[in-house]
């Protein structure tokens, strides 16, 4: 011990040991950063992880409430809105993408531990990447992968893949349930633009999974979306791809959710749904449309409803005000890109750096936008989900005084929901 401190006190020592903790230090933090990017939420956490040409992926949603009601079909049934071979607007790669539950869930009962969800990969073509393994696609994450990470996955594109994004609709379909047994929360969304064609006399407040889905471009007008479908039928013909725009609504989200400054409601919206592969644009309410309009013309007035409870007369707002929602219908747009893998020749590069020629084999949508529907309504179920929780968890613990509480804001609760029980 005596010889320890000693040697403690050379300063060569003494310098050689702080280099070394630096260096512990600096090792630490990479391993934390490094460790970023593939996790989502606070309370309501979820990880994805897999590839789109490996076993398989998966998600680990911890935060779960205990004792909630969930099946193995309520997963399933969103997963098989956004599974590949569904039409032939879509992607024909034809996986079952059958869920299995690994933990967290004990006779469709919630524990409260983490819930694990697999889905296995079971038609992988890898054969169709053989030219791009030294070719980038234009416009796909394939250079910027390399050029972070110095090695990538060729085929399916990794991470990068829409395949990861199984994880967040198993996920999101865990948060809605979470959400409609707490307030009703009814989440819908649906294709609103194609190229430049757009559904006209969508009623955010009335329209219905029913109405999306009674056609395959889950676009809730018949006429525009029968536009729709010959517009991506043409651009599929050619080996070509077409974007456009998905809208979301969420009724019955309480009043309450979300926390100024930086974690606005709002904001981990656009995180959440600008996270998505090809999005290319976040909108809340009005939108960019809203800067047409004089601050007179775009403000929603507050009025009280036949409950006495205290409402706004129109919604420009998009449900959400100062970051917080305010119990109205939110509404939000997410703009998608074409597709980039298409089968028409393109200018490109190798990895060397030479210039070449790339026609892209493989399987892929001509158009994301009647597969991303469940995935934008996934993430926003998400942000709500944990939103709701942190809500909860700051604002719950000390009741508050009735006779200094404000007017309630936003409709009635729905009946037979949590909250409509602790209101009464």
């Amino acid at each position: 011990m005596e010889a320890f401190v000693g040697l403690a006190g050379v300063p060569a020592f003494r310098a050689q040991q702080n280099s070394r903790a630096k260096e512990c230090k600096m090792r630490t933090n990479s391993k934390v950063f490094m460790g970023m990017g593939n996790s989502f939420g606070r309370i309501f956490r979820i990880s994805t992880w897999g590839e789109s040409h490996g076993v398989g992926v998966g998600v680990t949603i911890d935060g779960v409430p205990p004792r909630m009601h969930i099946t193995r079909e309520d997963i399933q049934k969103e997963l098989d809105r956004r599974r590949p071979g569904q039409s032939r607007i879509v992607t024909p790669r034809n996986e079952p993408d059958a869920a299995e539950i690994l933990s967290g869930v004990v006779d469709d009962v919630t524990m409260g531990t983490p819930i694990g969800i697999l889905v296995r990969n079971t038609n992988q073509r890898s054969q169709d990447y053989d030219n791009m393994t030294v070719s980038y696609r234009p416009s796909h994450a394939d250079a910027t992968y390399d050029a972070k990470y110095g090695i990538r996955a060729v085929a399916g594109g990794g991470r990068s893949s829409a395949r990861e994004t199984i994880g967040r609709v198993a996920a999101g379909a865990v948060a809605r349930k979470l959400l409609s047994e707490y307030s009703g929360v009814e989440i819908v969304g649906y294709v609103v633009r194609v190229g430049d064609i757009c559904a006209d006399d969508v009623d955010p407040d009335t329209v219905s999974l029913e109405d999306v889905e009674s056609n395959i471009i889950r676009a809730p007008n018949e006429q525009s979306a029968s536009k729709m479908i010959a517009k991506v039928d043409e651009i599929r013909r050619t080996g070509n791809s077409i974007g456009g725009v998905v809208e979301v609504v969420a009724r019955g989200v309480p009043a309450g959710l979300g926390s100024p400054v930086f974690d606005k409601l709002e904001a981990d919206l656009a995180k959440a749904c600008m996270s998505l592969p090809a999005s290319k644009g976040f909108e809340v309410g009005s939108g960019f449309e809203g800067t047409y309009l004089t601050g007179y013309e775009h403000n929603d007035p507050f009025v009280i409803d036949s409950d006495g409870r205290t409402r706004t007369k129109s919604n420009r707002s998009g449900g959400i005000q100062g970051g917080i929602s305010n119990g109205e219908t939110i509404v939000l747009r997410v703009a998608f890109k074409p597709t980039s893998t298409i089968g028409r020749l393109q200018e490109t590069v190798t990895r060397d750096g030479e210039p070449v020629e790339l026609r892209a084999k493989g399987r892929h949508d001509p158009c994301v936008l009647p597969r991303a529907v469940p995935m934008v309504e996934a993430m926003v179920a998400l942000v709500l989900a944990d939103h709701l929780l942190m809500h909860i968890a700051q604002c719950s613990v000390i009741p508050q005084d009735t006779t200094t509480a404000p007017n309630p804001l936003g409709p009635k609760p729905k009946d037979h929901s949590i909250l409509s029980r602790h209101n009464s």
